[in-house]
């Protein structure tokens, strides 16, 4: 574990500014090119302790028929029970389990992921990109990670063999994660 060089100020507790926050992903499509896309409708909450960032703790709640490809054929079948089943699991959950700072401003961050109905453990190595106040005078800590999941762990299994050899979809998917979150006021 490292020692911590985080700002005191950054202790506190956050809930995500989603029009300010990215929760995305990429796949690999046809062996050839990658895909990207996003979720539109998350909400999360952060306790954050610069002083022990082991006390912190992350919670994230993303809906699924938010999903934006930037094609709404493709969101319309990943909606469907061939990828994320939407009308049966509306929504994508993450609640840490544990915080550890690995060196000055990277926390890593292990917590419950569940899609689909089933949860896994998932590691996510979180770059701490800053604190500032903004010019409406709330405290705004942000961050960034990603990590690497391989969705049939999680029952996203359809496929489609192509001629050449390979799969239409690939089975890894990186999740990408940006984030600013805003900080509570103390109370007066």
């Amino acid at each position: 574990m490292s020692t911590s060089t985080l700002p005191a100020a950054l202790t506190g507790e956050y809930t995500l500014d989603t029009t300010h926050s990215r929760i995305g992903f990429v796949a690999r499509h046809a062996m050839v090119t990658k895909v990207r896309g996003s979720f539109n409708e998350f909400a999360g909450t952060v306790h954050l302790d610069a002083d022990n960032p082991a006390a912190s703790h992350a919670e994230l709640t993303i809906e699924v028929a938010s999903i934006d490809t930037r094609n709404e054929q493709r969101d319309g079948h990943l909606r469907t029970n061939d990828f994320f089943d939407a009308p049966a699991f509306p929504q994508i959950t993450f609640a840490s389990t544990a915080t550890e700072l690995v060196d000055g401003d990277t926390f890593r961050v292990t917590g419950d992921l569940t899609i689909k109905g089933t949860t896994k453990s998932v590691v996510i190595d979180f770059e701490f990109a800053g604190l500032a106040t903004d010019p409406y005078g709330l405290v705004r800590a942000g961050f960034e990670g990603s990590t690497t999941i391989n969705r049939t762990d999680f029952g996203v299994t359809w496929n489609a063999a192509l001629e050449t050899g390979g799969v239409l979809v690939s089975e890894k998917i990186t999740l990408e994660i940006e984030v600013s979150a805003v900080k509570t006021p103390a109370a007066a």
